[in-house]
């Protein structure tokens, strides 16, 4: 171990060193946040899912559009709407890290490296959006969204361990500027190799084959360049766990080495085997009876169950949109790739200052009034998506407007969330891998949700501006419940 691993947590607390390396992978992974989920991998999906477009003639400005005709997904005999089948591919990789981050967590903590499985979850998003690579057209359109949910499945995984380490590591007065340094952190980093990467497609490219295959490249250097940025982050971040004194002598399944012993001291190979099985599987027993149990603790503090309550509603909105908001650009809109990537962009950028402005506004308003407003203009953006018309001649500026309002709340409200639920746990909790393990179900739970009800409404109804209208009610929910938020219970733990 290293001297900062073998340091007591009062000592790790608020070391500069920790709280640097902590940001960094934010740095590090919200490359795949920006190339994959937001601009470059929904606009080369709907390129390579786009048989063809043709030519529409609009009565009220006298001129013709053009407007795409999508190949159609075969599956079990039936066809689907390809934007509807990578929503249903989201909701597929949510699902799955719902059902593995309770009993990951529960085995970090048991085990005591939560920055090991930090590590696994990382490398598989990595390797996975450099797999994306291969894909290539509609012939192998399933390989490339087998690799758009294990890059998921990575991305998110990681989060439920990276998140926990936010209490680990500063204390609560800190807490709100260090979640806000990490956003931005990742905003610059991720804004960096966009612009990177559409040097490489619109500049360097001679014609439509080479912007693909420079595509494809993208996918390779946010693979690399994800994997790459995280050693800083796991040379300096501290293992936390509360380790247990009753494990399997050898635990073969998670260090491959012991699968080669024979393990002769122990009864042989299949007896340490069955051992570890048999603790595996009490550990996926209690990983859901405590995420439950935790649940149930959580939500007796009156915060927290309104919080929580509040954060679930929310997200189902702000997630979905996040997750679906290109390709509703370039299905809705039919913006040009340039331009939206440009859009997208600046939203970027954008949500950096609205990190900043409010973690800095909640200090003077509390966090309570800073999500309310936030949550308040996630609305007004809904809305505004809703009544856009491809078909009106300003419909592209109506689209920046609305990607501005976006871009404003997007990083403000995540960064808030986080430092708010942080705040508001019990304060030097060795449970805080399974508090964020919940946090992050429940969040997950919000996007199977979201997800599934967007794509269904995008099948039914064949646009997405029902789909994104049908999100207001989630939003004015969450706006109802974080209103029951109690300011003057938590005056001795920070103004909220």
């Amino acid at each position: 171990m290293s001297e900062i691993e073998n340091q007591q947590p009062q000592n790790i607390k608020n070391n500069p060193r920790i709280m640097k390396a902590w940001a960094v992978y934010d740095w590090a992974n919200s490359v795949y946040s920006l190339v994959i989920t937001s601009t470059i991998f929904p606009i080369y999906y709907s390129i390579l899912t786009t048989a063809y477009e043709k030519k529409e003639y609009v009565e009220e400005t006298k001129s013709w559009i053009d407007v795409p005709v999508r190949h159609m997904i075969k599956i079990f005999g039936r066809e689907y709407q390809p934007d509807a089948v990578y929503g249903y591919s989201l909701t597929i990789s949510f699902f799955i890290v719902v059902l593995l981050s309770p009993f990951l967590s529960s085995l970090a903590d048991t085990i005591g490296n939560k920055k090991s499985f930090l590590q696994f979850f990382c490398y598989l998003g990595a390797t996975s959006c450099m797999g994306l690579a291969m894909f290539t057209g509609m012939h192998n359109v399933f390989l490339g969204l087998l690799f758009s949910i294990t890059a998921s499945v990575g991305f998110w995984g990681s989060l439920v361990f990276y998140n926990s380490f936010l209490p680990d590591i500063a204390t609560r007065d800190k807490q709100d500027a260090l979640s806000a340094k990490g956003y931005v952190y990742g905003y610059l980093g991720s804004v960096v190799l966009v612009v990177i990467c559409l040097v490489l497609i619109q500049v360097f490219a001679k014609g439509a084959a080479q912007q693909l295959l420079f595509t494809r490249i993208s996918f390779l250097l946010t693979g690399a360049w994800w994997f790459g940025f995280s050693q800083y982050t796991f040379k300096h971040l501290p293992q936390f766990g509360d380790v247990k004194e009753k494990l399997p002598k050898d635990l073969v399944l998670l260090n491959y080495k012991n699968i080669f012993k024979k393990h002769e001291e122990q009864g042989g190979f299949f007896e340490v085997l069955k051992d570890n099985m048999s603790f595996y599987k009490d550990i996926a027993k209690e990983s859901f009876h405590e995420l439950f149990k935790v649940g149930g603790v959580l939500f007796k503090d009156k915060n927290l169950k309104f919080f929580l309550s509040s954060f679930f509603f929310y997200s189902v909105g702000m997630q979905t949109i996040f997750l679906m908001a290109t390709l509703f650009g370039k299905s809705e809109i039919n913006l040009a790739q340039d331009k939206l990537i440009g859009t997208l962009l600046v939203i970027q950028i954008e949500a950096i200052i609205g990190a900043v402005i409010f973690s800095r506004l909640s200090r003077k308003i509390g966090n309570k009034n800073v999500i309310s407003i936030a949550i308040v203009l996630w609305i007004v953006a809904c809305l505004w998506a809703y009544f856009l018309n491809k078909e009106n001649p300003t419909v592209e500026y109506q689209f920046y407007g609305v990607a501005a309002v976006v871009g404003l709340v997007m990083g403000g409200l995540q960064a808030m969330s986080r430092s708010t639920y942080s705040k508001l746990l019990p304060e030097d909790s060795m449970e805080n891998t399974t508090y964020f393990s919940f946090y992050d179900v429940l969040e997950k739970i919000a996007i199977i949700i979201g997800t599934f009800i967007f794509a269904t409404l995008i099948e039914h109804f064949n646009n997405m501006r029902i789909a994104a209208l049908s999100m207001t009610l989630f939003f004015a929910t969450g706006l109802i419940l974080i209103r029951f938020l109690k300011v003057s219970m938590l005056k001795e733990r920070d103004t909220l």
